[in-house]
């Protein structure tokens, strides 16, 4: 097969020197040079996320989801209880995570693809004083959508409680600051729109929350993120051994957005999102959201009606070009995503229409 261009919302095209940077020389991750690597790669994390002097970061290996994994699995005690924002697949995946480590929540649900209700989410506050943590997706990828991140993060504020944001498709791709939204955790994955690869997952926390966590409180070994600030202070270092060349690709990449300017790239992924909803629209596509609900990365598109959506993914890919099917409700509506993060510029998009044009005839 030939070589694919990704416009799928994860893994992504990276650019060649992040893939180069996977070649470097074998290391012990328990050395000098990584532990010297590693604290300059926090730091581009706290960039990331606008982050002040209050916030520490470090990485985990795993993909997004273990990133929320560490950061839920971590930080309840015995009988304290979560607030759960969710309005599709990724809320969901939350969801999963609370029920598997039995941390009991109050399920603030709505259907998928349609806008989180403040006013509910404050009347479920309101009704549950005992919450201590706020959990929801920031950009909830199954739909494209971007939640009210910054007006839950007042009623955190508000109401006294931790706030906790899965980043994961969002870092990178949309503007964040944890400060000002007071965001107490934030989670994000080196295979999203920082561009290099899955499985070098990390997270942004106000270092005074993390000072309270103990390892005893953590319900996971090596998802543990009290071991983790621990050892990140301590010496720079993971509790445990790494995938430490990763964590080469991840600087490298979060190196690549700094030195040209994150708002540079968040400028040029609203560019690229542009572009593919114009043509998409000119093609007679009807798209999920309206433009104001959608994020500068994912467009969820429905396909012409009759058209045969496995069939659809399967000419693309054979035309070199990789998107998503929609996921549950969605796949069933003949629902496809494109996605722009990544290597992918402004031409790339409109070679893209022009392959696009040609499978949904």
């Amino acid at each position: 097969m030939s070589k694919q261009m990704l416009f799928s919302p994860g893994p992504v095209m990276t650019r060649d020197n992040v893939r180069a940077s996977l070649m470097h020389y074998d290391i012990c991750h328990r050395s000098k040079e990584f532990e010297a690597m590693y604290a300059g790669l926090q730091q581009k994390i706290l960039k990331i996320f606008n982050a002040d002097d209050t916030y520490k970061a470090v990485v985990v290996s795993g993909s997004g989801t273990a990133a929320n994994e560490t950061v839920l699995s971590s930080i309840f005690n015995d009988g304290e209880k979560a607030l759960l924002i969710r309005n599709g697949e990724f809320g969901n995946r939350l969801k999963q995570i609370l029920d598997q480590y039995k941390i009991p929540y109050v399920d603030c649900s709505f259907d998928w693809g349609k806008p989180v209700d403040v006013d509910a989410v404050e009347k479920a506050l309101a009704e549950n004083p005992d919450v201590k943590v706020i959990c929801m997706v920031f950009h909830e990828t199954s739909s494209g959508m971007i939640n009210p991140v910054p007006e839950i993060g007042r009623l955190a504020d508000k109401y006294g409680k931790m706030y906790s944001v899965d980043c994961v498709s969002a870092a990178a791709g949309q503007n964040i600051d944890v400060a000002e939204n007071h965001i107490t955790f934030a989670t994000s994955v080196g295979g999203k729109c920082v561009g290099a690869y899955p499985g070098s997952a990390y997270v942004c926390f106000k270092e005074d929350v993390a000072k309270t966590l103990t390892p005893e409180m953590g319900k996971n070994v090596y998802l543990n993120l009290a071991r983790h600030y621990q050892k990140a202070v301590e010496c720079n270092q993971t509790p445990n051994t790494p995938n430490v060349t990763l964590f080469w690709a991840l600087d490298k990449a979060m190196e690549n957005i700094l030195t040209e300017g994150l708002d540079k790239q968040i400028a040029r992924y609203r560019e690229c999102a542009g572009i593919l909803r114009k043509g998409m629209k000119e093609l007679g596509l009807r798209m999920l959201l309206p433009e104001e609900q959608m994020s500068n990365t994912v467009t969820s598109v429905f396909l012409p009606e009759g058209k045969d959506l496995e069939a659809f993914l399967a000419a693309m890919e054979s035309d070199g070009y990789t998107v998503y099917a929609g996921k549950g409700v969605f796949y069933e509506q003949n629902m496809f995503q494109v996605a722009n993060m990544g290597e992918i510029y402004p031409e790339d998009c409109k070679k893209f229409l022009e392959v696009l044009a040609k499978n949904i005839k």
